[in-house]
């Protein structure tokens, strides 16, 4: 089992959490190990660099995707995964429990009582080795973790590969309108033999095209979380760490935009077979309550808008379909700022 695995990074003991964790990092048996000072931390983070961060390879490089949901990313991925020096996550975790421990470190008393300075650099430390072991069983150079969260955590995702000027985050968007009608369209799929969690969550609200519509675009549901942090990250000035990637353009003239993701990333290209795009990641989508929510097409070809014939003058005429209208292609606008 995993460093990571033992240490039972659940986020609900922030102490116990961490401690584990980092009594791990340095005895292969974590029982054995005593509860860390300021000394012994220090010296576990040096004993897990012996270990594992020095046997990595010191040419992998770490990129980042993200995105609107619905908007191409799975497409992507598996067109990348073509590639023989490029490695593509499923849906990664890596960034939540990330977040995890660096919310839960300054909470533990151990590291409130160690010297500021000391105490961060262990936590960069630790939180380095999280992410580059999270990478160390892939043979491949070039590893891209795949989560819609990382737009919302730049700040962190710089420091820990190495600096601002290594960050390079692919991504993927598409009209607004449209996330929103195939989203739709697989609750309506799903919806026939079971419940979603959303209709569970939200009941009567959850009951009608125009609330399921509303719900989605909430600030902390799926396509407005996405949204909001695309956007801000932009004002928080990411913009040219950033490569949008329409969905329009994926499929519509996939050669040309994969070209431009290779020159964005300074990476070499690939020939890539557009035609028979085989899908080599998969997830379990019970998991997120959708059916055939990361499923693909094999061939890379255009897809006319869904959105006219899902939706109708019910959900038209309102104001929240307006709203929608109003920044269904927000990236545009950004691109031009």
């Amino acid at each position: 089992m995993s460093a990571l695995g033992r240490a039972n990074l659940d986020g609900t003991d922030a102490r116990g959490s961490v401690l584990r964790f980092i009594r791990v990092l340095g005895a292969t048996d974590a029982a054995k190990a005593p509860s860390p000072t300021l000394a012994n931390s220090v010296h576990y983070i040096q004993a897990y660099q012996k270990m594992g961060i020095q046997s990595m390879s010191t040419d992998r490089r770490i990129y980042f995707l993200a995105g609107l949901p619905r908007s191409g990313s799975t497409l992507l991925a598996n067109i990348l995964a073509q590639h023989p020096r490029i490695h593509v996550t499923t849906t990664s975790g890596i960034v939540d429990m990330l977040v995890q421990v660096r919310n839960a470190w300054d909470r533990l008393r151990e590291f409130q009582a160690m010297d500021r300075k000391a105490s961060e650099r262990v936590k960069r430390n630790v939180l380095s080795a999280m992410l580059q072991g999270y990478f160390a069983h892939i043979e491949r150079p070039i590893c891209i973790d795949k989560n819609r969260r990382w737009s919302e955590y730049l700040e962190m995702a710089a420091e820990l590969i190495g600096g601002r000027e290594r960050l390079k985050i692919l991504v993927t968007v598409r009209d607004l309108r449209d996330v929103l009608a195939s989203f739709e369209t697989l609750h309506r799929k799903t919806s026939a033999l079971g419940q979603l969690p959303l209709e569970a969550d939200r009941g009567a609200k959850f009951k009608t095209t125009l609330g399921r519509l509303e719900v989605l675009m909430e600030d902390e549901r799926a396509v407005g979380r996405a949204y909001h942090g695309i956007r801000d990250a932009v004002t928080r000035g990411w913009k040219d760490h950033m490569h949008f990637i329409d969905y329009e353009d994926l499929t519509h003239k996939p050669e040309e935009t994969l070209r431009g993701v290779y020159r964005f990333l300074g990476e070499e290209g690939h020939r890539h077979d557009f035609a028979h795009v085989e899908q080599v990641m998969f997830e379990d989508d019970f998991a997120y309550g959708l059916r055939d929510l990361h499923v693909i097409r094999p061939k890379v070809e255009p897809q006319a808008p869904k959105w006219p014939k899902v939706f109708d003058e019910a959900v038209f005429d309102s104001a929240s379909w307006k709203n929608v209208e109003s920044i269904a292609e927000f990236w545009k606008a950004c691109l031009k700022a």
